[in-house]
């Protein structure tokens, strides 16, 4: 079995559970992490398959059944990003997190346009802001977070993430960029231990890092190392225009990474 078809096997029934089963939604969910996988543009990848057989017959279509690439790219629309969080929860699960986790930003390049289409509809900001939750012993993408502007602090973001994400960790670790203290109490609030080194500021500062669990609080350095790894499977830069859609785009890049690893695994 090829590593595309043990993929496929394994997004296929994952969109079944979080779309509900119905035949058309699924379909266009596992088409479109397929496309992310492929790594093509949507013409490009109903032509490659069509040429695959195997691999659509285990999503349940026809090669002539393929819907057309203008149809493929509307359809992404209906994927709302609600969905994208549970695709990508359902991914995380196929490696059995520790809930130890690590939280960190990256940048991601908007693909190039004309002039004349930015001007056209405003196209300004040139890098999305992706901060990533990071399980560090499986290195699973647990929740992504995207946003078009840098306005707010990280440290509220994070609060924001770990909230959602409570019940499911036990540490968050982060650089000192998240040093905040109204952070650290969020985080104990919902039963997360924080490993956030403080500033150095006065003597007892010292003394709060010295209690860190330094095994784990050097273990945030795995986010760094999937961002890497993202980029470099499935490119440092999203196709789509609308801000909405880019957003999608990068939820669906670290669901198929974190199969495409499970996969290898």
């Amino acid at each position: 079995m090829t590593q595309i078809s043990r993929f496929t096997s394994e997004i296929v029934p994952i969109a079944q559970r979080v779309t509900g089963g119905g035949f058309a939604d699924y379909a266009l969910v596992s088409l479109h992490c397929l496309r992310i996988y492929l790594d093509t543009s949507y013409r490009m990848t109903i032509d490659l398959l069509k040429e695959m057989p195997q691999i659509t017959g285990e999503i349940g279509l026809n090669t002539a059944d393929l819907p057309s690439p203008s149809t493929l790219c509307k359809a992404f629309d209906r994927i709302s990003m609600s969905i994208c969080r549970v695709l990508l929860r359902q991914s995380a699960q196929l490696h059995d997190p520790s809930k130890h986790a690590a939280i960190d930003a990256t940048f991601y390049e908007r693909s190039a346009a004309s002039r004349h289409y930015c001007q056209r509809i405003s196209y300004r900001v040139q890098k999305l802001k992706v901060t990533k939750l990071v399980d560090t012993e499986t290195q699973a993408v647990l929740d992504v977070h995207c946003s078009t502007t840098r306005e707010g602090s990280d440290a509220d973001l994070a609060e924001q993430i770990a909230r959602r994400n409570a019940g499911d960790l036990r540490s968050l670790a982060a650089d000192k960029g998240y040093d905040k203290q109204s952070l650290r109490e969020s985080l104990r609030e919902i039963d997360i231990r924080p490993l956030i080194k403080h500033r150095i500021f006065a003597p007892y500062d010292h003394a709060h890092n010295a209690r860190i669990d330094k095994k784990r609080y050097n273990q945030r350095s795995m986010t760094e190392t999937v961002n890497s790894a993202v980029k470099r499977s499935l490119g440092f830069a999203v196709r789509a225009r609308s801000w909405f859609r880019e957003f999608r785009e990068i939820a669906l890049m670290c669901v198929v990474y974190n199969i495409k690893r499970a996969v290898k695994q």
